[in-house]
């Protein structure tokens, strides 16, 4: 009789685990706190094909002790806390608990991870990266934090043909509870302070994203992060690329990419011009020296990766340009979940602006968000769950522009609007500075609904 496996949670990253699971011949039990009519759809899918579901189960040592077997293992979705006291009783029980990305990478064992973490700006590289490669001929699915979840994908090249390699998005949440996963490629975009609530500290958090280089097999790092270029000592290793000039790294660091003359350079010498990649920002060039940096390593030429650039959409929620009316432009940028995240949207786009800003609040620093708003932001629309603590914030900065509150976007949009208009304005710019938990299920969903309003506007 097999030991059972046990995955926690009837979501997206849930089910993929259990159905992969499944599919490798585990004994799969699934647990789900909750309980409602689309819950009880997707749990009768999963008990058509052998997996036992049980809704109303909360976390909690008495759901475990309830099932048939105790489980070898418990699978864990990234929402729930990786230190969480049940979990913890878990393990003195002797069960192993990880995340999905474990799961999905034990079973793609042989095909070579590409792992990309930071906290801003990997989503664009795990894109933009997974562009490149596949425009250059190889086979190279993104997933991950992004796009299909790794069990899922997992799942696809059991049941077809396995990619050449895999472009992995990973958040800390999916790094720590993923202790083995090796990655031929680790790419590390930024570091500033988020999920401080989860994590606690700053040295945790970076000492979590840290665990993924560790197990890379070839190292890129962003010179132009000041925490990573802090830390450099640490990475001896490590490939170091920026989206400025060469002068700028010490004696001791050997450039592996920069730019010169709006040029994108490596020691051979020019490769193409930075304009290949239509998107605005300092930020994306160094989004686009690491992106090159992983394309060649990969064995693509200068002049492919240069052609896929040219050819690369964008990502949506991220400063994604969706329409101009009346002669104001608007953008979405739902993925600004933290202050730094919104700080390099407002440093990328030409003032003023009407911003539109809110949800659940983080913890952060939002020192230099606040300046950026005076500086850029001719006002700022404040909308969800952080209306009055960024109203109290851009009051005590002096914010010197137009506040105004609204509860919802599909209200605070045309107040956007219309101040966009009264106050001359060339662009109106979603960069909540926040999660998005409070009104909608991810900033995806908050983003598309930003989109759908754009567009319904006459």
């Amino acid at each position: 009789m097999q030991v059972p496996v046990v995955v926690v949670g009837l979501g997206r990253s849930g089910i993929g685990a259990a159905r992969l699971l499944n599919a490798r011949g585990a004994d799969v039990w699934l647990l789900e706190s909750n309980s409602s009519a689309e819950l009880k759809r997707r749990a009768d899918e999963l008990n058509a094909i052998g997996i036992q579901v049980e809704l109303g189960k909360p976390l909690a040592l008495e759901s475990f002790e309830a099932l048939p077997r105790w489980p070898s293992t418990v699978v864990i979705s990234p929402g729930i806390a990786f230190d969480h006291p049940v979990l913890n009783q878990l393990r003195d029980r002797g069960c192993r608990v990880v995340g999905e990305v474990e799961v999905a990478w034990q079973a793609m064992a042989g095909i070579p991870w590409i792992g990309i973490t930071g906290t801003n700006g990997k989503t664009t590289v795990t894109s933009l990266v997974a562009h490149l490669l596949q425009q250059g001929g190889l086979d190279a699915p993104a997933c991950g934090n992004i796009g299909a979840s790794a069990a899922e994908l997992a799942l696809a090249c059991l049941e077809g043909e396995q990619p050449q390699r895999v472009v992995v998005e990973l958040s800390s949440y999916q790094i720590e509870a993923a202790p083995s996963v090796q990655t031929s490629i680790g790419v590390w975009t930024t570091l500033t302070p988020d999920h401080l609530d989860r994590h606690g500290t700053l040295e945790r958090y970076r000492s979590i994203k840290a665990g993924l280089l560790q197990q890379s097999g070839r190292q890129f790092l962003n010179a132009d992060d000041r925490d990573l270029y802090a830390h450099a000592a640490e990475w001896p290793q490590a490939l170091w690329v920026s989206g400025g000039d060469k002068d700028q790294f010490s004696a001791a660091m050997t450039p592996h990419l920069w730019v010169s003359g709006e040029q994108l350079c490596n020691q051979t010498g020019p490769l193409f011009p930075c304009a290949a990649l239509a998107m605005p920002g300092a930020h994306n060039r160094q989004n686009l020296a690491l992106a090159t940096a992983v394309a060649l390593e990969c064995g693509l030429s200068p002049a492919q990766i240069e052609a896929g650039c040219r050819s690369f959409p964008g990502v949506p929620h991220r400063l994604e340009r969706i329409r101009e009316l009346s002669g104001i432009t608007y953008f979405n940028d739902s993925k600004a979940t933290n202050y730094d995240a919104s700080l390099v949207a407002l440093q990328s786009l030409e003032r003023p602006l009407v911003v539109l800003a809110g949800g659940r609040a983080k913890r952060g620093e939002p020192g230099a968000w606040l300046e950026a708003l005076g500086q850029k932001a001719a006002a700022v629309v404040l909308f969800g769950e952080a209306q009055s603590t960024f109203r109290e914030l851009l009051g005590s900065a002096g914010y010197p522009g137009v506040i105004e509150q609204q509860e919802h976007l599909d209200q605070a949009l045309p107040l956007a609007r219309r101040l966009a208009e009264q106050l001359n304005c060339q662009a109106v710019l979603l960069s909540p500075a926040c999660a998005s938990f409070d009104q909608y299920r991810d900033f995806e969903v908050r983003g598309d609904h930003f989109r759908q309003l754009v567009e319904a506007m006459a």
